[in-house]
């Protein structure tokens, strides 16, 4: 069965989502882990942008590694995994675990054998969705089936959110919504994509507000659920 998807950011009044580059400065900047928490996800997810900021080691060296294109875990045993969409293999992770929770890395076939040795040799779990572009429901089903994820948090960046968000896999969105603004070109959105996917559009059929919740200083959570539409899914 497919993990329930919710999506969690936090942003600016336009939808930016630096806190660096907000005007007025640490409007409510510290309340994405406390609602993280909260949720309660087995696991949760970033693309290989966001997730290339928390490693800590280079790309792996070329070897003579010759591995089979088969998942591989390090772990089975965690109470929550730190998720990363790296389809081509670019990240030297240089550590096992984001905050305690063990990495597990979504590859294609595409990636070198000496990619996947290097991830063996530091305890990164690893799964393969796809020949040359990752599949994100195969993704979620490999996730349910394999680590028993039950509840997933996509939390960016923008252009991971808005590849589950046009997969028409998302259920729940929620959203801290910061007093303050960007107002400048350059910074990323909530959700994105790539130029390829630009044309694009997510099957939405419906979004209810849930809930409004009053955080303190200004700060909302907004809790809307999505029904999406199956058939515009699959065109």
């Amino acid at each position: 069965m497919k993990p329930y998807v919710i999506c969690l950011m936090h942003s600016s009044l336009d939808g930016r989502t630096h806190p660096s580059r907000w005007r007025p400065k640490g409007a409510g900047t510290d309340w994405f882990e406390k609602i993280h928490d909260e949720l309660g996800g087995d696991a949760w997810v970033i693309g290989r942008v966001t997730g290339s900021e928390f490693a800590k080691g280079q790309p792996y060296p070329a070897n003579d590694a010759k591995l089979p294109r088969e998942n591989w875990f390090a772990r089975r045993d965690a109470k929550t995994y730190g998720v990363v969409l790296d389809a081509q293999g670019k990240i030297g992770w240089g550590r096992s675990d984001i905050g305690g929770d063990p990495i597990v890395v979504v590859l294609t076939e595409r990636v070198p054998d000496s990619h996947l040795a290097g991830l063996r040799g530091e305890g990164v779990s690893y799964i393969f969705a796809g020949k040359s572009e990752i599949d994100l429901a195969l993704t979620l089903d490999v996730l349910g089936h394999e680590l028993g994820v039950k509840r997933l948090l996509v939390e960016g960046g923008g252009v991971a959110n808005g590849a589950f968000l046009r997969a028409g896999l998302i259920d729940e969105f929620n959203l801290i919504l910061s007093p303050a603004i960007d107002g400048a070109m350059g910074a990323p959105f909530v959700f994105s994509s790539t130029e390829a996917d630009s044309d694009k559009r997510a099957p939405i059929a419906a979004m209810t507000l849930e809930s409004t919740r009053e955080l303190g200083g200004g700060v909302l959570l907004l809790r809307y659920l999505i029904r999406n539409d199956p058939q515009a899914a699959s065109r």
